[in-house]
């Protein structure tokens, strides 16, 4: 050695790198030598930890309900709408799984910050567009990628972004007043980029299934980091929505028990025969009526048949013994 300093001189550092690359030194003989390092990016959020998504479904629940009226009242069609469930991916992947040509439409939902992106299944498209000029909602074939879209299917389009813009205002009131305004409308995916490839994303997927068989997907895809600027405020919305559920619960027992106890009177039928208004006209004092007894008596509530039993007595006062449910 050069010194105490435990130094190597340039000879010996030349003699060192000699021997491992000639093999007479033996290299990689540290603990684990077989073990790959990861690389980690501490600037790259990990989206699958740090943010509640019940508040996220929540919201879809009241989109759903919303979304299915709207295309009722301006298409003149039910559907049914289902949701898949809140995913958060990275961009890259959510857009290479998207196919063209597919209605790409770049949205800005202020507050929330950066731009989102709402994505419009072809097939729902033509679907609107049939039903819209009174077809019977049918859907178009396989298209070919680079088809660009018609004046009538961006109008379409446009209405269909009126109806879920609407939707997603009152889906978001009880957490935060939204304004949606559109941006660009693409058929490409490649072409249209709200985040990094690299940056998550949170995806709501509706499935809108029509009565004429056809059905598409709607996406509203958000920025993570929109979502998670108000995480605090998503989450306090879940809590008030437990603690309303709760006094919805208390509510419903109250009702239960004030309907219980409350008085409906009960008609009991022995028979039934049927005559003209004319011979009914006719009838005096005196007359008798004959007609078949049926097995059972009828008890009713409020007109409604409920059960067949039979007339007796019991401590001096009539009564009926229910033998089974009334079938009509």
């Amino acid at each position: 050695m050069a010194d105490s300093k435990n130094v190597l001189t340039p000879e010996e550092l030349e003699a060192l790198s000699s021997g491992i690359e000639d093999g007479s030194i033996e290299s990689d003989t540290g603990i684990n030598p077989d073990i790959e390092a990861i690389k980690h990016d501490l600037t790259n959020e990990d989206s699958s930890i740090g943010m509640n998504l019940t508040a996220v479904n929540l919201i879809n629940e009241r989109f759903i309900r919303y979304l299915k009226s709207g295309i009722l009242d301006v298409l003149r069609a039910s559907a049914k709408v289902t949701a898949e469930g809140v995913a958060v991916m990275k961009y890259e992947e959510y857009i290479s799984g998207l196919q063209a040509p597919i209605a790409l439409n770049t949205v800005k939902l202020t507050p929330l910050t950066g731009k989102s992106l709402v994505v419009i299944d072809p097939s729902i498209i033509f679907t609107a567009l049939d039903n819209f000029f009174g077809g019977p909602g049918k859907s178009m074939g396989d298209l070919v990628p680079t088809r660009p879209f018609t004046p009538t299917e961006v109008s379409i389009n446009k209405i269909m972004l009126d109806l879920l813009f609407g939707s997603l205002n009152q889906a978001w009131a009880p957490v935060l007043n939204i304004k949606c305004e559109v941006g660009d409308l693409s058929n490409n995916p490649s072409a249209v980029k709200i985040v990094q490839k690299e940056d998550s994303v949170v995806v709501s997927r509706f499935v809108i299934d029509f009565t004429s068989k056809s059905n598409g997907i709607i996406d509203v895809v958000y920025p993570y980091s929109a979502l998670k600027n108000i995480r605090e405020l998503l989450e306090s919305r879940v809590q008030a929505s437990s603690e309303t559920n709760s006094s919805k619960l208390s509510w419903t027992a109250d009702l239960m028990g004030a309907t219980m106890d409350a008085e409906v009177e009960i008609k009991v039928t022995l028979g039934q025969l049927k005559t003209s208004f004319k011979d009914f006209e006719n009838l005096a004092e005196g007359d008798i009526l004959f007609f078949k007894k049926p097995d059972h008596a009828t008890a009713s509530a409020a007109g409604m048949p409920l059960f067949l039993g039979d007339l007796g007595t019991m401590d001096s006062h009539m009564a009926i013994q229910f033998v089974k449910p009334s079938e009509s």
